[in-house]
């Protein structure tokens, strides 16, 4: 009797939950399909940027070196300070070039006091010219001797060759400096202008050519729009740049081409050995654009989903022509005024039945981050 009781109960049971089961299912398909917000591809014009590394330099990057040999006795600047063409940066060590300098000017004396004697006596023929011309000689090899000595002197005192900012200084009082150091004393460079130096590989090149106005190169280089330069920090550099020089030729070692900009620098802020990006702008004009947050990729390839009719969600393969910010340029796959999904695709299978909710696209297309399956 006990498990007649038992039985019927549990049979009550399931009943119960099928029941409740049932009241769910018919719960849900009166709610109807699933809200997603839609919205119209619309047309921008966008500008989009290709980034490469660059090291810059001063206009004017001119190393100092030692002309003779000696011990350093005076560093005269400092690191990073403005001098003039001309200023005394180091002095070396010349005591023994001095000695050196007296003994060759009592040399040119000595030839001297050779030469007055012998011309009164050829002029009375009591001698040979002949005397006369190696004593000549002597002289003017006494004197070429003690002009190399005084020069050598003056090259003890080293000059800055240019106007501009020394750079690093490597070597300090009591060092001993040669013309054949592979480092040189310092380096003074030109900064009212920067070379911003940076490098393509060859397909890259080959594209950015190709699709520059211009019957040649010269003409190509002429009309590259001015380029920006993004600094070590992030932030972009206030004075836009020109491209200057392209090689044309690839380098067999590295496969890249490489191209040279210049900016100015009024403020001095970029200095040589700086690092950045240099950013080369791209306009495209009325494109259709959508959200990346209203995409999402699978197997390498780029989709949304396409409201068709009124309200089913279908998979659609867009082709990307670039990427800019948070906006996907669209060469293809959907056209301008048709309805997508904009956000939660994440959550949608294709041919989903959705509700659409018409939205702003500005409201979408800086607010989310695409999704990646």
């Amino acid at each position: 009797m006990k498990n007649i009781f038992k039985n019927i109960v549990a049979i009550t049971g399931i009943l119960s939950i099928i029941s409740c089961g049932n009241d769910a299912g018919q719960q849900q398909q009166a709610q109807g399909p699933t809200p997603f917000p839609v919205l119209e591809v619309p047309v921008r014009t966008l500008t989009g940027y290709t980034s490469y590394p660059t090291n810059l330099e001063g206009v004017v990057n001119s190393a100092v070196r030692a002309k003779v040999s000696g011990y350093i006795t005076d560093v005269l600047v400092d690191e990073g300070e403005k001098v003039q063409k001309g200023q005394l940066l180091f002095k070396l060590e010349t005591e023994s070039l001095s000695q050196e300098a007296g003994a060759a000017r009592a040399n040119v004396n000595a030839a001297q006091v050779e030469v007055n004697k012998l011309e009164p006596l050829v002029e009375k023929n009591i001698i040979s010219g002949v005397q006369l011309e190696t004593a000549k000689a002597q002289l003017a090899q006494a004197q070429a001797n003690y002009q190399s000595i005084a020069a050598n002197i003056g090259y003890a005192n080293i000059k800055s060759p240019v106007d501009g900012y020394v750079g690093a200084i490597p070597y300090r009082e009591g060092a001993l400096v040669s013309p054949g150091d592979p480092m040189p004393l310092t380096t003074v460079s030109q900064i009212d202008e920067i070379y911003a130096f940076f490098s393509m590989n060859e397909s890259d090149y080959l594209s950015f050519i190709q699709n520059t106005e211009g019957a040649n190169l010269s003409e190509k280089i002429d009309n590259i729009p001015p380029v920006e330069l993004q600094l070590v920090n992030g932030t972009i550099y206030d004075h836009k740049g020109e491209i200057e020089t392209v090689t044309g030729q690839v380098d067999p070692s590295t496969g890249t081409v490489s191209f040279r900009a210049v900016f100015p620098n009024p403020n001095e802020i970029l200095a040589s050995g700086n690092s950045g990006q240099i950013r080369i702008p791209k306009t495209y004009e009325d494109v259709p654009v959508v959200p990346q947050a209203s995409s999402f990729e699978q197997q390498g390839k780029v989709y949304v989903y396409h409201v068709q009719g009124d309200s089913l969600a279908v998979s659609r393969v867009v082709e990307v022509r670039d990427r800019v910010q948070s906006l996907i340029i669209v060469a293809s796959g959907i056209e301008v005024g048709d309805k997508i999904v904009a956000e939660g695709v994440g959550q949608l299978r294709n041919n989903t039945p959705i509700q659409p909710q018409p939205v702003p696209f500005d409201s979408i297309a800086n607010t989310l981050q695409p999704v990646f399956k």
